[in-house]
């Protein structure tokens, strides 16, 4: 379905690790992760979602879905066209979402995962009842994009709406406008406005969802259990979903689990917290 550009560090015989960025991010997010790992001869790679680089899709025929289980099925097959049968996971927003699904169907596959943010897999159904108002608010680009005019928006003015979000989502991380552009440049992917206006209406009911993934997605309306040994990171300062003083996923995991939280730490994890990144998966992969 795809030709999926990623990028890969380390050793082609060392163990895997799969990085995976989210919305509106690109594997720049990674770079320090990567480095380190490389470092310490982990074979590390670290693709272009579906709509992003120069991630493309062979046919112009199939259908442009940011859904849960489109990301969840780029990954595995991704990770099948590389022969990794078995790999550790990191990810967060939309990559998170990939991570845990697999984790959680696939688990077999994932030696270990660290999720930004907890159990990342939606509750579509769940989506139909309000929420807090407090929480309701720092959601308005999701029901911008569900209008005509937030696709219209979103095809005008990606890089500044990108920008924006940065801001509104690390408060308290200060990145120049270099660092910025590096990424805002994958979103100058033909697919990528078709993708992210899917995702975003598929996940509250308001799109219908590809019909050669409703078996994914009706294994996830289940709320599957992730088994295998993780480590959530949560950015304290994270403004569009800000951690609650009780681990509110912690039911969702029944391996090993731990929940760190990162004071001073927005959404974009790997690139603001890189180290904590690096020690969660190294604490993970540790021989027990």
């Amino acid at each position: 379905m795809l030709d999926v550009a990623y990028e890969e560090h380390g050793p082609a015989d060392g163990n895997p690790v799969l990085l995976l960025h989210g919305f509106p991010y690109d594997p720049r997010c990674y770079d320090r992760v990567a480095a380190a790992l490389a470092a310490q001869d982990y074979r590390v790679i670290v693709p272009y979602l579906r709509g992003y680089g120069p991630t493309r899709f062979l046919s112009g025929d199939t259908m442009r879905s940011g859904q849960q289980a489109a990301l969840a099925q780029d990954l595995l097959d991704l990770m099948d066209a590389l022969s990794i049968s078995r790999a550790a996971l990191a990810g967060y927003d939309w990559g998170g979402r990939a991570a845990c699904i697999v984790a959680a169907l696939w688990p077999q596959r994932v030696r270990c995962l660290v999720t930004g943010d907890g159990y990342n897999i939606q509750d579509i159904a769940g989506f139909a009842v309000p929420a807090a108002p407090e929480t309701e608010h720092r959601n308005w680009y999701q029901y911008y994009f569900h209008t005509p005019r937030g696709a219209a928006g979103l095809a005008a003015n990606r890089f500044a709406l990108g920008r924006l979000l940065w801001q509104l989502w690390s408060p308290s991380w200060r990145f120049d406008e270099a660092t910025y552009a590096r990424t805002a440049a994958a979103f100058d992917n033909p697919d990528f406005v078709d993708i992210v206006i899917h995702s975003y209406r598929h996940r509250y009911g308001y799109a219908p969802g590809d019909p050669a993934l409703e078996d994914i997605e009706r294994a996830l309306a289940r709320g599957p259990m992730i088994t295998v040994p993780t480590i959530s990171l949560c950015g304290a300062d994270d403004g569009v979903s800000p951690p609650s003083a009780a681990d509110e996923d912690a039911a969702h995991f029944s391996g090993r689990y731990k929940r760190r939280l990162l004071p001073g730490i927005g959404h974009n994890i790997p690139q603001e917290a890189p180290e904590a990144v690096v020690k969660a998966l190294l604490d993970l992969m540790a021989p027990a």
